[in-house]
């Protein structure tokens, strides 16, 4: 997904308060915003909430945006902060903070993996391959699902990752590898299965 910010919109048209260019902006940004909130929260209403909540944020503060981030970093941001504020109310518990030994990796080992080479692409690709990977998207620590659902569904780098979650790159990059290694063992265990099963 590329996440340069639409052409046609101009920061400084949305700083002086025009409505037309706000409107762009919200219609530039509302299908991605929803659908992080929709993966974070796994319910079309907070998702919703999520959405309506960011764009009133990003209403409420453009004038103090400094532009140290691209435009969509900031959202995101917001969206990322919208959808922890509804998890932390449900879940006041969840930690999001780096981990002490949070940036060494080197411990990150896998206890299962299977080769799905064997197994025909339209498997993989399947509606029950595609809600058994967004099952175990909605499995992962927040903080990893965090993570991993800006820098490999939206398509954030990891610098803009990062900067939208006031994060380290490297934290990023732990993070991300927890949440890959966590996903591909769960969908190891399925598709070992399924395998077995053939």
């Amino acid at each position: 997904m590329n996440q340069t910010m639409p052409t046609e919109i101009s920061l400084e048209a949305l700083i002086a308060g025009d409505r037309a260019e706000f409107a762009r902006l919200v219609d530039a940004y509302s299908s991605p915003i929803y659908r992080l909130g929709l993966r974070m929260l796994g319910n079309p209403q907070d998702a919703e909430d999520v959405l309506q909540n960011t764009f009133l944020n990003a209403l409420t503060h453009l004038s103090s945006f400094e532009g140290r981030s691209s435009l969509s970093t900031w959202l995101y941001r917001i969206a990322a902060n919208e959808a922890l504020m509804l998890i932390r109310k449900r879940k006041p518990e969840v930690e999001l903070e780096p981990d002490e030994g949070e940036e060494n990796a080197e411990d990150l080992k896998p206890t299962q993996i299977v080769d799905w080479s064997a197994l025909p692409e339209d498997e993989l690709l399947s509606g029950e391959g595609r809600k058994i990977l967004d099952e175990a998207v909605q499995s992962l620590p927040e903080s990893l699902r965090l993570v991993f659902l800006l820098r490999d569904v939206e398509g954030l780098s990891i610098k803009e990752t990062a900067e939208a979650l006031n994060l380290t790159e490297t934290n990023v990059k732990t993070r991300l590898l927890r949440a890959r290694m966590a996903l591909r063992e769960r969908l190891s265990t399925y598709y070992g299965e399924r395998m077995i099963e053939e």
